[in-house]
């Protein structure tokens, strides 16, 4: 197993791969496990045998009873040529753990994932140690939202307050950091003020611990009207959380690469990190399934490369290890981004910056 780096060298070896090359990240975890048509006693294992209700379907809880499922998929990802993989804790928030009564297994999913992550990213790095592979923390936006209500009827409802969200976060934050994430990654938004609740969780998390890890925000823009699902433009979430300064900021899912592309150039004109994309395999078909081939995301990821929009791609619902590696062909020949400082945006708009 390779040693693990401190903070301040892991961000500092982040930011050199990310300014030489454009990263991969890996595809869809959940599409990869239902290749394995797990039934339920698939999704108890030994351990919840006895569980009082049904888990089928907590994808999460597979890092306990079918973690080597979950490491062959890390593993599969990192074959097909990812630099980053994500943790499989999409769900594994205290709150949307509730939905299976499991919401006290919440902390102990996020470590155990993440270790599985750990091992197939120090694997892989140990093989190639000029180029180390990172694994992200990942924090979902939840089955809540803060700032829409879940009752046509009564606009003011809300079925979870900030408070509730920030705790639930921080939990899950001390998880992955207790396994050992390189990054945490905050995606598929969709509310920002869940998002705000999640990077407040992170800070809190970072001042106890007394060390930064970077963070990764992705936002999700849900259908053609160009906005975020609480309402927000992508020029508008990107202000709203570039606050936090983050290592890199984009958009995953709702969206394949072709409606999704110039949502992606919106954030490359404006974003002072590292964009990242990882759009669905296309739309989903009337059964529910997604039907870009690889061949096809790859012509469309090529093209966002040769225009400069990114730094790091990689795949959503419907991606598998085969779209990646397609992916990772396409951009190989292709320079990463170039960060616009404000100062230099400023100055191209006609505006100086304020001196004191």
């Amino acid at each position: 197993m390779s040693q693990r780096i401190v903070p301040k060298q892991l961000e500092v070896q982040l930011i050199e791969a990310a300014s030489k090359r454009i990263l991969l990240l890996d595809g869809a975890m959940g599409t990869m496990i239902q290749e394995y048509k797990f039934e339920e006693a698939d999704y108890r294992g030994e351990r919840f045998a006895e569980w009082h209700s049904d888990v089928k379907g907590n994808n999460d809880l597979l890092v306990l009873s079918q973690p080597q499922i979950i490491y062959d998929i890390h593993c599969a990802y990192l074959e097909a040529g990812a630099d980053i993989i994500e943790t499989n804790t999409f769900n594994a928030t205290s709150i949307s753990m509730a939905d299976y009564n499991m919401q006290g297994l919440a902390k102990e999913i996020n470590v155990e994932a993440t270790k599985l992550a750990r091992k197939a990213a120090d694997k892989f790095t140990g093989q190639t140690p000029d180029k180390p592979r990172f694994v992200a923390g990942v924090l979902g936006p939840t089955s809540r939202t803060a700032s829409i209500s879940p009752d046509v009827n009564d606009p003011a409802k809300r079925n979870i307050t900030f408070d509730e969200l920030v705790e639930a976060y921080i939990e899950s934050t001390h998880g992955l950091i207790e396994g050992g994430a390189d990054l945490i990654m905050v995606e598929t938004i969709f509310d920002t003020l869940n998002a705000k609740a999640a990077v407040f969780a992170i800070q809190t998390v970072f001042d106890q611990l007394g060390y930064k890890l970077p963070i990764m925000i992705s936002g999700t823009i849900t259908d053609a009207s160009g906005r975020t699902l609480s309402g927000q433009t992508a020029e508008a979430f990107y202000y709203s959380m570039n606050h936090v300064e983050p290592f890199s900021f984009g958009l995953n899912c709702a969206l394949g690469p072709d409606l999704l592309r110039q949502y992606v150039d919106e954030i490359s004109q404006i974003a002072e990190c590292f964009v990242s994309a990882h759009p669905n395999a296309g739309l989903p078909n009337e059964f529910g399934e997604y039907d870009m081939q690889s061949d096809e995301m790859a012509a469309h990821i090529k093209e966002w490369a040769e225009a400069g929009l990114l730094n790091i791609v990689g795949g959503c619902c419907g991606s598998t290890p085969k779209h990646i590696a397609a992916l990772a062909d396409a951009v190989k020949d292709y320079a990463p981004r170039k960060i616009v400082k404000r100062e230099v945006k400023m100055r191209l708009s006609g505006l100086e910056p304020f001196v004191h």
